[in-house]
């Protein structure tokens, strides 16, 4: 690597600088990685949903898994599309078409603490039924 230094003849003008300063370049580049960094985990999340605390651990995910979310006024979610009662037995079927047998689609169960137990444990009987049984409830991790 080669440094360009000012020759001595030049007395007191200075030759003009060609090298290109990456400083302000870098600078930048790590302020938006830091804004991406903290904004990317808000986007995650499309119903809003209370959900409770617990002591759990992370779990491991291969693969992009399927998000049922319960808001406060019972209503069922599927990413972020709203499906009535009658009409989750169906959209189950046709989430647990797309898995193999040797590995069945994750589903990720989000539901609201001020819910009632009955109405949360219907959805993961219907759940059960469909033969999506790698079902993980997502709560706020207490650290």
């Amino acid at each position: 690597m080669a440094i360009n230094l000012p020759s001595q003849k030049s007395g007191s003008r200075r030759a003009p600088m060609a090298d290109i300063n990456v400083t302000p370049l870098v600078d930048v580049m790590l302020v938006l990685l830091i804004i991406f960094m903290v904004t990317a985990p808000l986007l995650t999340a499309g119903v809003p949903v209370n959900l409770p605390d617990s002591r759990a651990k992370p779990l491991d995910q291969d693969a992009e898994p399927t998000e049922i979310s319960l808001d406060e006024q019972g209503r069922i979610f599927i990413a972020k599309e709203e499906v009535s009662q009658q009409a989750l037995p169906q959209r189950l079927d046709a989430i647990a078409a797309k898995g193999t047998a040797d590995a069945p689609p994750q589903v990720f169960l989000r539901a609201d603490k001020s819910l009632d137990y009955g109405r949360i444990m219907r959805v993961m009987g219907e759940l059960n039924r469909a033969g999506l049984n790698r079902v993980a409830l997502v709560t706020i991790g207490d650290e």
